[in-house]
């Protein structure tokens, strides 16, 4: 039974000439499913097979926390110890940022992808890992208290395997091949900094294209302890059984899973490169991948003994729902497992539907309603589909986010995120204009990046100069007051910058810009000749 239902969720692209997915399920231990359907090499026409590999992109983030989970067994670090004894190229934060924080999320280091993208290098832009590692070390201030809040940021884990990496004299990739995966029998998982190598079987990465139909995905930048693996079903079923047969990690495994409070006492999900949240009442420990044409979900359910494993090379896929259909498949009739919420009509998701602002922040959130009578949530143009929750609220599915909101009148939102933190966000009413006299330069130290900001032909747009290229121009679009946004078209999606003014007595003195996993980055504005462009490698 499991098996036809897996087979109908794979229908869609059963038979057809684009990428697929791949769907593994594991029962006690077990690889007791494994379906797929779809192409591996859409202009070779090779179908995705049990040994196909995938890049997993984040699923990666909890193998580097067990081998520095390993290097603490063995005493060579101390979690609780401060980052900068292991890196001491880091710079001197205002507050201590451990070992330990960089695991949970919870450091308030800002995301090194993101740090890039102020400077206009999207991930199909060729950069070396030091760039990565240089844009962490530019930065002066974190996005919040170390251990205050959560932040999904990619920074903590390539710095965590950078440690794995000076503390054991071998590489990442060496580390992971001898003590988990060459133990374990997964041939297939490898880290592959370099996305250019060559490596057998691996499936190409595709996004949709209305002319093409299908276009290669374009990434370039270096992958490492934050998301640098390329697997299979088959091999991440493998490390799915450990956690049954404890071939290896018996003292330490279940600490990946460990949750650690937050300053004020409430409980942070993000564990260890693994995330855990309640499903149908029951607890799962799950994480995605997203890699442009990738994306990967590893869901467990240790006490029914479960682990769904779906991982596509298209780009429009979502494993992460797929995974949890196959998981409902598996769970049926199951005792103690509650049904999923229903989501109420149409019509009254409608009345949700509208931009909002956090007056606190200067955030804003798009709520919309899509064909399919679904609510779906957008923050920074990332977008979700919004689950129902037991008390009646609709909240991001997704690990990488924890947002969970209902309505406070006609106009406003209740919203709560991470650590327990609960604003009013208002609705934004159209009709704003930009705040005048915008256009001139802006420059970040942290960021080295210098905005320009221009007029012309009726638009307002910013073109980022920073230390690898010069950047595309991105459209300004007026919020309300002295707020708007910057759109940043990106490979994965078309992302936005919330960005306030800065005034001194009433005149533009600066801009203060937050995305998703970057928070309030100044840019102070600079006269013409005074501005200094930073040195660039080249242009695009």
């Amino acid at each position: 039974m499991i098996e036809r239902r897996v087979d109908a969720l794979l229908a869609p692209w059963a038979g057809g000439r684009g990428p697929g997915v791949t769907i593994g399920v594991v029962l006690e231990g077990r690889l007791a499913v494994h379906r797929h359907a779809g192409l591996a090499s859409v202009e070779h026409g090779v179908p995705i097979g049990p040994a196909t590999r995938f890049r997993i992109a984040s699923v990666s983030k909890q193998f580097t926390c067990a081998a520095i989970l390993m290097l603490a067994a063995e005493g060579k670090l101390s979690l609780e110890e401060e980052a900068r004894r292991y890196l001491p190229e880091l710079p001197e934060y205002p507050q201590r940022v451990t070992v330990a924080h960089l695991m949970h999320n919870s450091s308030g280091i800002r995301d090194m992808l993101e740090i890039m993208r102020h400077g206009g290098a999207d991930l199909g832009t060729p950069i070396r890992l030091q760039d990565l590692v240089d844009g962490i070390c530019r930065q002066r201030t974190l996005n919040f208290t170390p251990g205050s809040r959560f932040l999904y940021s990619n920074s903590n884990f390539l710095l965590l395997g950078l440690i794995v990496e000076r503390l054991s004299g071998q590489t990442l990739d060496d580390f992971l091949e001898a003590r988990i995966f060459a133990p374990l029998g997964m041939r297939d998982t490898r880290v592959t900094q370099n996305v250019q190598a060559a490596i057998p079987n691996l499936a190409t990465g595709y996004f949709p294209d209305d002319e093409c139909g299908w276009v290669r995905a374009p990434h370039a930048f270096p992958l490492h302890g934050e998301g640098g693996l390329a697997s299979s079903v088959q091999d991440l079923a493998l490390w799915a059984r450990n956690f049954t047969t404890r071939r290896i990690g018996a003292g330490w495994l279940d600490e990946l899973a460990r949750q650690t409070p937050f300053n004020n006492g409430t409980v942070n999900r993000y564990a260890r490169g693994l995330v855990v949240r309640p499903y149908r009442w029951l607890e799962t420990i799950s994480h995605g991948g997203l890699w442009p044409g990738y994306r990967t979900e590893f869901l467990r359910v240790p006490a029914q003994e479960v682990t769904v494993i779906a991982i596509s090379n298209s780009g429009a896929s979502d494993p992460n729902l797929l995974a949890h259909q196959a998981l409902d498949a598996v769970l049926e009739g199951r005792p103690g497992v509650h049904p999923v919420p229903a989501l109420p009509g149409r019509e009254a998701l409608e009345k949700l539907a509208g931009r909002y602002l956090d007056p606190e922040t200067g955030a804003t959130l798009e709520l919309a309603v899509s064909d399919r009578s679904k609510l779906t949530m957008t923050t920074n143009g990332l977008t979700v589909t919004a689950e129902a929750t037991e008390d009646g609220r609709f909240a991001s599915p997704r690990g990488s986010s924890v947002f969970a909101l209902r309505a406070a009148g006609p106009d406003a939102l209740e919203v709560e995120q991470d650590a327990g933190v609960v604003g009013i966000w208002r609705r934004v009413t159209p009709g704003s204009s930009l705040p005048e006299g915008l256009p001139g330069i802006y420059h970040s130290p942290e960021m080295a990046t210098t905005w320009t900001v221009t007029e012309a032909e009726g638009k307002t747009c910013i073109r980022a100069a920073g230390p690898v290229v010069t950047g595309p121009l991105w459209e300004l679009e007026p919020v309300q007051g002295d707020l708007f946004r910057v759109h940043v078209p990106g490979t994965l999606f078309r992302g936005w910058l919330d960005v306030r003014v800065l005034r001194e007595g009433g005149r533009i003195a600066g801009l203060e810009a937050s995305g998703g996993r970057v928070k309030r980055a100044r840019y102070t504005r600079h006269e013409p000749d005074a501005a200094e462009s930073p040195g660039r490698r080249g242009q695009s």
